[in-house]
């Protein structure tokens, strides 16, 4: 290796290895100045770190970072022998740490170190080690580039990942590029989009093998048999061989994916790096005293979401201490500790991750929230929850004055604005005089989801499976109209009720009798919008719209279906905002002389299942009756009989193929017909469903709503 690569590969060497030790300094420091009786055992730690920078910076020729190391050593040396640290000191040493990482990205940037804050700091740090008061930090040059955004993640957030030592046989930790694992991770996902792809051809070759013998059935004793009867065979080891492959291809993509997914995770408390530093300088900067604690530090979460919530926790860490914590003779009237409390959390949820920041401050002060919305012309809601939620409005502070870190009223909009493009929500509550809690509710994953298809304005949309709370078929009796807005009844409350196609401003549909919607949820709040059609549910790979597509209102990100097809994905929380202030809309055609409805009874034991496929029949006219199980379905037949039968087969109580069995043994309902729709898609469970009875049998890998009304009008 020539010269000039070796000084590049010891430099590339050095500034990796500098941005670790940056989070190992401000952790330590934090540590020291919350506990300075600990400084013989906090000290020697940092002192080491320090040695470390020093002795790479000297390999990487970085010779202002090597000085400043040293300077910064002999300045904190003298605590271990007892000397008392004092405020400027510590003002000092962070200014440090900061001018150490603002050199590093210079030198990044092959920028000269000539002019940066740490050139500045160095005339202080020599003074200070020799004994001489230090003074607060020079403010850096004018020119020096901004300092470091929490939301750059540091060193210590990349993954690694572990490989043994040929020499000793143990693991050495290699670092691994986290462009890479997006990458192979969007890798992963598209492999298993084009195994859900393979899926619906095998299926499509088994109706096609199953048409074959309807045909041979029919030209059966003619000289056509025999060559129906080959294709039937190639068909039959066609659709063998590729069942194999697919499961191999399952089995494959699956573990790929796990393994993929397992790599980028991280605990908590690596996202959390830096808060800690930026809630002690905004404390200091108002005089305050604060600690931070991490709950759940060690869930492990994947690494983009992590990056994700890095600008909003800091947002709200920075809120909580600004606004929420109180000054320290405050606190003393109030019978709290000087020191303010501010606690970081994490859990899972199902799918899904919590993540709360909480402070034990004085809470939110409502009536100056409504003040300041009735100055801007806005509505101010009377009830509490609502009045809470103004602090997420652009422009909307209680702030006296514009500081560096509060009072313009862009902070908590931001934040609000980042979570929901992460398909999450945000929401606050309060106790007045002690505390405030922010609540992030964010998907697991950002790359794959389970959505919910439908169909408006002759477009495909998704909206995610977590959050839609149910689907409905809409009577006229179900709806209200309220001040001019639409309204579903329920037992507990008045739920909005909007358009899709409205609230998208697409072309609307034609108003039917029993026109199906969505209610979805977005934190408390929540909204029915109807639709055209209730499509299917199925897993999608999801992808970013990408830089060029700024902002589109109500979209998230976009959705690659199984067949390769893309469909936005829409926000929740956005399109629950926008359903409560849509003006009344006709979701109901003219009366008409009473159809004759047909009668279906469908039992499944997932209500989700049950309620997309109620929401298919009822939306091709028939009049359906949900059950939860086999037994209660057999039930509801005996008490008021059905023109059809739709069912799961794995279900408690009475399985599929026992109520199939028990309709064609009976003399009253012997005729019914029975249509079993399963997730068995063995030969022998088919076997046994015809056997049982079943009119036709659908596989639900290959659901298609289609399909299912086609054979109930055949059927019927």
């Amino acid at each position: 290796m020539d010269r000039d690569r070796l000084a590049q590969a010891l430099l590339d060497s050095f500034l990796e290895e500098l941005e670790g030790h940056v989070v190992s300094l401000n952790r330590d420091l934090l540590a020291l100045e919350q506990a300075p009786a600990r400084a013989k055992e906090l000290v020697p730690g940092i002192l080491r770190t320090l040695h470390s920078v020093k002795g790479a910076s000297r390999a990487a020729s970085a010779s202002m970072v090597e000085n400043a190391c040293h300077r910064m050593e002999e300045v904190l040396e003298p605590l271990i022998h007892g000397r008392a640290p004092s405020p400027d000191l510590f003002e000092l040493c962070f200014a440090t740490v900061d001018a150490l990482d603002d050199a590093g990205r210079r030198l990044a940037a092959r920028q000269d170190l000539s002019g940066s804050p740490l050139e500045a700091l160095l005339p202080q740090l020599e003074q200070a080690a020799h004994g001489s008061p230090t003074q607060p930090p020079v403010p850096a040059p004018k020119s020096a580039p901004p300092a470091p955004a929490l939301h750059e993640k540091p060193a210590e957030a990349e993954p690694e990942l572990s490989f043994p030592s040929q020499a000793s046989g143990e693991m050495l930790p290699v670092r691994v590029s986290g462009q890479k694992l997006d990458a192979l991770l969007g890798r992963s996902g598209e492999l298993r989009v084009a195994m859900l792809r393979l899926e619906g051809h095998a299926e499509s070759l088994e109706a096609l093998r199953d048409d074959v013998m309807g045909l041979r059935e029919r030209v059966r004793g003619t000289q056509s048999e025999t060559t129906l009867r080959r294709v039937e065979l190639e068909l039959a080891r066609v659709a063998r061989v590729l069942a194999q492959d697919r499961r191999a291809l399952f089995q494959s993509s699956t573990g790929l994916d796990d393994e993929v997914r397992r790599a980028r995770m991280l605990p908590f408390e690596e996202g959390c790096t830096g808060l800690e530093r930026a809630a002690r300088d905004v404390a200091h900067s108002l005089g305050r005293r604060v600690r931070m604690e991490v709950h759940g530090g060690g869930l492990d979460l994947d690494r983009s979401l992590l990056q994700s919530l890095r600008e909003p926790l800091l947002h709200l860490v920075r809120n909580a201490v600004a606004h929420g914590l109180e000054a320290p003779e405050e606190r003393v009237r109030h019978g709290k500790p000087e020191e303010g409390r501010v606690v970081l959390s994490a859990r899972l949820r199902g799918s899904r991750v919590e993540v709360a920041v909480e402070d034990d401050g004085r809470g939110l002060d409502l009536e100056a929230l409504r003040e300041r919305a009735r100055a801007r012309d806005m509505e101010a809601p009377e009830d509490d929850e609502d009045a809470a939620r103004l602090v997420f409005l652009p422009g909307l502070s209680t702030a006296a004055k514009v500081t560096a870190v509060s009072g313009r009223g862009v902070g908590l909009d931001v934040v609000r604005a980042q979570v929901e493009a992460l398909r999450g929500s945000v929401e606050v509550a309060f106790k007045a005089g002690q505390g405030t809690r922010f609540t992030l509710d964010v998907p697991l994953t950002l790359s794959t989801l389970r959505v919910l298809l439908v169909s408006v304005g002759g477009q495909v949309l998704a909206l995610a499976s977590e959050g839609v709370d149910r689907l409905l078929r809409l009577a006229p009796s179900d709806v209200r109209e309220v001040e001019g807005r639409m309204s579903w009844v329920t037992p507990e409350a008045l739920v909005p009720l909007a358009s899709l196609a409205g609230v998208l401003e697409l072309p609307p549909g034609p108003p039917k009798s029993r026109p199906p919607a969505v209610v979805l949820s977005a934190g408390t709040a929540q909204a029915a919008l109807v639709v055209d059609e209730v499509i299917a549910e199925q897993e999608v790979l999801v992808r970013s719209l990408g830089s060029r597509v700024k902002r589109a209102r109500h979209v998230a990100a976009a959705a690659v279906l199984p067949d390769g097809r893309m469909a936005l994905l829409l926000s929740p929380a956005s399109l629950v905002r926008a359903a409560g202030g849509r003006p009344s809309a006709q979701f109901f055609p003219t009366p008409k002389e009473q159809v004759v409805r047909r009668r279906v009874v469908l039992a499944d034991d997932s209500p989700t299942t049950r309620m997309l496929e109620q929401s298919i029949l009822e939306g091709a006219g028939y009049d359906v009756i949900a059950c939860a199980d086999g037994a209660e379905a057999w039930e509801r037949l005996q008490a008021g009989g059905a023109d059809a039968m739709v069912m799961d087969v794995e279900m408690p109580r009475m399985d599929g193929f026992q109520v199939t069995e028990a309709v064609r043994t009976s003399p009253r309902f012997g005729r019914v017909p029975v249509v079993l729709v399963t997730s068995r898609e063995k030969p022998e469970d088919k076997a046994r469903g015809l056997q049982a009875g079943a009119s036709a049998y659908i596989v639900k890998s290959a659901f298609d709503p289609t399909s299912l009304l086609e054979t109930l009008r055949r059927l019927l």
